[in-house]
């Protein structure tokens, strides 16, 4: 959600911002600004929609200078229009900002009472006018900023840049993620490592409540008591860096193609060679544990549906699941002997981080799931387990969720094993069956082609319905999703059995009924809902085996056959379609697949 980046470079800033820019157009995005020092002076450009509208316009008013500052922005306070699109300015600094700024409101009538006006509707031009009437009172830059930021409540990223200031930023960050990228004279600033990955390897992380002097000789920090401090500057894996699509014509379906190899590579991470579980230290211990709460949100929340039934299952662990933005507010008595377990893909999640905060020191131990190691949540962890999916940049997570998957089942299986509720054999054929993964998930990509000719007449439907019993009801509400995220379609998922119970009203020979039923123990009373689905004219998409299919595709509209797969793992499997069947509905609609509207990759805001 929003992107930011700054140079302090030895060439022409304002290629390398909007090139940067590019790298984070993942995040979601609806207008786009740059602002350089040329000469000493401060000069803007920015345009709404896509970058490249920015593009064009610096081709005709082009903008020079060594320092600059830019900013892809998701609208939150005020329309996405060129006069709300960042950089905001006063007559002698500019900011970039991420969040949200909740006292706005007051700053801004304390500002209007010193008679200075606002001209956009947002709340970081707010930033802007307080600290460059810090700057009339002749604060220095480097004071003037601080004196901002201490006045801010709420959420933030923010990178300062100021007239006759060519080798200064100031970066800060509360509840919002920045780094400082280091290069040999010159530095730069970026939301994240992939947007200055083709500008160094070398990044440190900034930390909650920092504050950071950048120069072109380095960065001086100081956290939120202004004291100053040293962060660890850490090497960036040119891979983790890569926003190139391979050949494919979105990301998405890059992303898809990817899951054999990466979920191998998480597999090799968290699996011994000779069997058995490795986890990071200090491990965890399952056997103390009594109860395990699960909070995520959007597909990571689907996640932790599908790993409620394999804890409980397999370790008969009790699991409590929720949503982070809702569990953050009802403030939930914590029982002794629990652990908390937090699922996000950025591992910035603003509504998954509260809720992790609010878990410290209630429970024995926090665990994350994240695929980004230095994220905030992972370091204010008890234990951070990494999926090891790679940079993801389509918005509709696809690889991500199904290693978030590999490594929530890998943690059921140790804690099955520690708390002793499975036998060695049980164990050993559970295991056989996730090493088997990245094989399968190779096999199920090749009913793409099945998925692209079903998609061209799913495109055609306004309503579609999922149906999945047990550990395939999470998988219709994670497709409904994938669906209703990048096709547009309007989709609602239901457990099977709760068919009749209201839902079956919607079904007529204009809604379409996907269902999800691999030949496991559920498998004949899935058939049971589905047949009552057909009773009625609906038009049934059957997800299943060659078992299943000889058993019960007789009638259906359109079916799809997977590789048969031990039923426990079976909801890693058929992830793949569902994804395939929403990537293929949006491009037949000519949707925007990698960044549809109103979506933002990275949700660091309430």
């Amino acid at each position: 959600m929003c992107g930011i980046v700054g140079v302090l470079g030895r060439h022409e800033a304002a290629p390398l911002l909007v090139d940067a820019l590019k790298r984070l157009e993942y995040r979601g995005y609806d207008s786009a600004g740059v602002a350089t020092l040329n000469e000493g002076r401060l000069e803007r450009r920015r345009a709404v929609g896509k970058l490249v509208n920015l593009s064009d316009r610096l081709v005709h008013e082009p903008l020079r200078g060594h320092a600059g500052i830019g900013h892809t922005r998701w609208a939150t306070h005020g329309a996405p229009t060129e006069t709300n699109a960042h950089p905001h300015a006063g007559a002698r600094v500019a900011v970039v900002h991420n969040g949200i700024i909740e006292n706005y409101r007051a700053l801004r009538e304390e500002l209007a009472r010193a008679g200075i006006s606002h001209q956009t509707e947002t709340d970081t031009e707010t930033v802007a006018l307080l600290c460059q009437m810090h700057l009339d009172q002749q604060m220095s830059p480097r004071d003037a900023a601080a004196a901002t930021i201490a006045r801010l409540e709420g959420a933030y990223a923010l990178c300062f840049l100021f007239e006759g200031e060519p080798d200064l930023l100031i970066a800060a960050r509360k509840g919002s993620p920045l780094a400082i990228g280091h290069g040999e004279g010159e530095m730069f600033v970026g939301s994240d490592a992939i947007a200055l990955g083709n500008l160094t390897d070398r990044i440190t992380y900034l930390e909650e409540g920092d504050r950071a002097e950048v120069t072109r000789a380095g960065a001086v920090i100081f956290d939120a008591q202004g004291r100053e401090v040293t962060r660890s500057e850490k090497r960036i894996a040119a891979a983790s860096a890569q926003v190139d699509k391979a050949g494919h014509k979105h990301f998405m379906a890059k992303e898809i193609a990817e899951q054999p190899r990466v979920l191998a590579d998480a597999m090799a991470h968290y699996l011994r060679p000779e069997g058995g579980v490795v986890l990071p230290e200090p491990g965890i211990d399952f056997a103390s544990i009594d109860r395990l709460t699960l909070v995520a949100c959007g597909t990571a929340f689907y996640a932790c549906n599908v790993a409620k039934y394999w804890f409980e299952q397999i370790a008969r662990l009790p699991v409590e699941i929720d949503v982070a933005s809702e569990f953050r507010y009802r403030e939930p008595p914590v029982a002794p002997r629990s652990a908390a377990l937090f699922v996000s893909q950025s591992g910035e999640t603003a509504d998954t981080l509260a809720a992790l905060r609010y878990m410290q020191g209630k429970a024995e131990t926090v665990l994350s799931v994240v695929n980004v190691t230095e994220s905030s949540i992972a370091r204010e962890s008890d234990i951070a387990l990494p999926i090891l999916a790679g940079a993801e940049i389509g918005v509709a997570s696809t690889k991500a969720f199904t290693c978030q998957l590999l490594v929530l089942g890998t943690l059921a299986l140790e804690a099955a094993r520690q708390r002793g509720t499975l036998g060695a054999e049980e164990l050993a054929r559970l295991e056989a069956g996730l090493r088997a993964l990245p094989g399968l998930i190779h096999q199920g990509l090749t009913v793409e082609a099945e998925c692209q000719r079903i998609s061209r007449q799913l495109a055609e439907a306004r309503d579609i319905l999922f149906l999945g019993r047990g550990r395939m009801y999470p998988l219709a509400l994670e497709g409904a999703l994938k669906l209703k995220e990048i096709s547009y379609i309007h989709a609602e998922a239901y457990a099977s059995g709760e068919l009749k119970h209201g839902p079956i009203a919607l079904i007529d020979e204009h809604v379409p009924v996907v269902v999800i039923a691999p030949h496991d123990e559920l498998f004949d009373k899935t058939v049971s809902n589905m047949q009552e689905v057909m009773a009625r004219g609906g038009k049934v998409l059957l997800v299943t085996d060659a078992k299943g299919a000889e058993v019960a595709g007789e009638g259906v509209w359109e079916q799809i056959v997977l590789p048969e797969i031990d039923p426990f793992w079976a909801p890693v499997l058929y992830a793949v379609p569902a994804q395939m069947l929403a990537y293929h509905t949006a491009v037949s609609k000519g949707t925007d697949v990698d960044q549809p509207r109103n979506l933002a990759k990275s949700v660091t805001v309430e």
